[in-house]
């Protein structure tokens, strides 16, 4: 008997460089590097997608999630919300460092199926890649992959690729139908805007429906607005459904109250919060401990904040264990029950955890409390089984009963009550329970905020540390971002954010005036000033200066003393020489000593010796300085 065509979305994950994008261009004809910087590079750095009509009629949205460490963010961004997941593996390599941490992603987030893919079979002989099978297999053993279907196939010769086709559609068969009942919700993870249109917004629909002309709400701004067009895959639509990848034309809102972790949503069903009770689930990879009111970053959706953990009835959570809490958020965001979430450590920033919603307006609670315990095991009861059926696309049957219990619907769902009880669903895996909106916002924000950068700035080395955290929620203090760089997916040079491996390219105009400027550093030597003394007869702009000395100082050409003092490379090592040859023969080192051995300025010299301070190759004594952890002279 016909069934109706659904909807679905595939994603991908697996290490860099083991044919993710190619698979995909063999299954659809559609190249998802869409960035210059990808198609020059031969790596995936952003999300891709595409369209793929199924043999019986099904409609799938493909995600090409980015397999480079360094782009783990934007694998998370795209991967939360996907039915089915193609994992892929090099049949020459086999399991790389990255495939393992996809995999620890993809069970940790739940996805319902998957399939394992090797690819490039027309490069190894046939009893090696029964070798890599088994390896495979091996790995997999315990995880959601644990006797999953497995195809081999070649993207360049086709081998394999309609029996990869095949078996999509009968592990697809499988996958729950989405609620296209309950209300809409779209977590945003880009927008844009485009002249004569206004602003458009993308996600994947994970509950609802949308249509043409019908108002949503955009949250945490609060703002109404109207749809103007509907776009899937590129083509107009009057409705979208939930599992449809959607690019929404929003009437009359403003760009900049955008940022990832907004949601669009049917008005007045969803709420902010700043505070939520939580089951917390500790990974046993954890490092420590987590102890009562540790900060962590928080994902949820597409959104990423700080939290505070309260643990309610312990001081310590151990690796592996499990335990109500009561997490204190440093600015508002959209959840509501059954949502999961992941944590990651304040510093070193790594995924340690990860837990389910169970209230997202509770009291401030008191902590050894019985009673507290005990309403919030009754709660859980009911809705954590929710998530382990729907995830983070909350994919249930009555979806309006759960959006009643969270201020989101009408009633509450009466199975997962005992699911919950029966799967022990907050030790999931024993290790943490993530959804993939739930580990992205942050961290995906900060690197498409990068991007943006590289692409209007190509010169500069990166964007500021203090230009980067003005995107983020004010609240956020300074060393909770500094932690946050530290997650592994941008690199840091000195004040400098950028994407890994970027390098800037001047052209021959901006060579023409980085040659002049570092003529003029040069020739000026320890007599250097302020950067508009130096260079105010170049008559260059401030953007255009800070680009240029920024380049010339990531390059190493000039050395930064502070936001105003740079050095010639020759004549800062001209400094230190002496500097160094002065502490060989004395014990202590004035301002007007040292002005007098470089034949300098105050001000520049001052700010040579603060720097040094900075550097500790010089320690501060009332006016004067001693060494401290002087570097060997050359």
């Amino acid at each position: 008997m016909a069934t109706q065509a659904r909807h679905l979305i595939i994603g991908t994950a697996g290490h860099v460089d083991h044919g993710k994008t190619e698979l995909i261009r063999a299954l659809t004809g559609t190249n998802t590097d869409r960035l210059k910087e990808e198609q020059q590079r031969g790596i995936s750095i952003d999300l891709g997608f595409a369209a793929f009509t199924l043999p019986n009629g099904d409609q799938a949205g493909v995600i090409d999630v980015p397999g480079h460490e360094k782009f783990i963010s934007n694998m998370l961004a795209g991967i939360g919300g996907i039915d089915l997941v193609l994992l892929v593996i090099d049949s020459n390599e086999g399991v790389m460092p990255q495939t393992l941490e996809h995999l620890r992603i993809l069970d940790l987030l739940q996805i319902p199926r998957g399939i394992i893919v090797m690819t490039k079979v027309d490069l190894a002989e046939a009893d090696w890649l029964d070798i890599v099978e088994e390896e495979i297999r091996d790995t997999l053993k315990g995880s959601f992959l644990d006797g999953a279907p497995l195809c081999r196939v070649s993207s360049i010769t086709g081998q394999g690729i309609e029996q990869l086709i095949r078996t999509i559609v009968e592990v697809s068969r499988q996958v729950p139908r989405r609620d296209s009942d309950g209300p809409m919700r779209l977590p945003i993870d880009r927008h844009f805007s485009i002249a004569g249109f206004g602003t458009v917004v993308t996600g994947t629909l994970l509950s609802g429906s949308a249509r043409v002309g019908e108002q949503v709400e955009i949250l945490p701004a609060g703002e109404t607005v109207r749809i103007r067009d509907i776009q899937i895959h590129g083509q107009h639509q009057d409705t979208a459904e939930c599992g449809q990848r959607v690019a929404l034309n929003l009437a009359g809102l403003e760009r900049q109250l955008l940022h990832r972790g907004c949601v669009v949503a049917t008005p007045r069903f969803f709420e902010q919060t700043n505070r939520l009770d939580a089951r917390l689930t500790l990974l046993t990879e954890a490092p420590r401990p987590l102890k009562f009111r540790d900060p962590v970053h928080f994902y949820l959706g597409t959104a990423r904040v700080i939290g505070l953990v309260a643990l309610l009835d312990r001081d310590e959570l151990q690796p592996g264990d499990s335990a109500l809490v009561q997490i204190h958020l440093d600015r508002p965001l959209v959840a509501h029950r059954q949502d999961r979430f992941i944590i990651r450590s304040y510093s070193p920033m790594t995924t340690i955890g990860g837990g389910v919603v169970i209230d997202v307006s509770p009291e401030k609670h008191k902590r050894f409390r019985p009673e507290v315990q005990k309403a919030l095991e009754e709660l859980e009861s009911g809705e954590s089984a929710f998530l382990l059926q729907k995830l983070s696309e909350l994919q249930c049957a009555r979806i309006k009963d759960l959006e009643q219990l969270s201020g989101l619907g009408r009633e509450r769902i009466q199975t997962h009550l005992e699911r919950l009880q029966q799967e022990q669903q907050v030790r999931l895996l024993a290790d943490q329970w993530l959804t993939s909106a739930a580990i992205t916002l942050w961290n995906q924000r900060m690197e498409e905020a990068v991007k943006r950068f590289h692409a209007d700035k190509p010169l500069l080395p990166g964007i500021g540390r203090a230009t980067l955290k003005g995107l983020l929620p004010g609240s956020l203090s300074t060393k909770a971002f500094d932690q946050l760089l530290e997650c592994g997916a941008l690199a840091c040079q000195g004040e400098w954010v950028h994407i890994r491996d970027f390098e800037p390219t001047p052209n021959a105009e901006q060579r023409r005036l980085l040659d002049q400027v570092e003529a003029r550093y040069r020739q000026t030597g320890m007599q250097a000033k302020g950067r508009r003394d130096m260079l105010d007869d170049l008559r260059l702009g401030d953007e255009q200066l800070e680009e240029l000395l920024g380049y010339l100082f990531h390059q190493g050409t000039l050395v930064k003393l502070n936001d105003d003092t740079f050095f010639h490379k020759d004549s800062y090592r001209q400094a230190l020489n002496r500097l160094i040859t002065h502490f060989s023969q004395q014990e202590s080192l004035t301002l007007a000593q040292y002005r007098d051995l470089l034949g300098s300025a105050r001000k520049p010299v001052q700010a040579l010796l603060e720097y040094f301070d900075d550097q500790k190759y010089t320690l501060r004594k009332g006016d004067a300085r001693v060494a401290w952890k002087l570097p060997q002279t050359d």
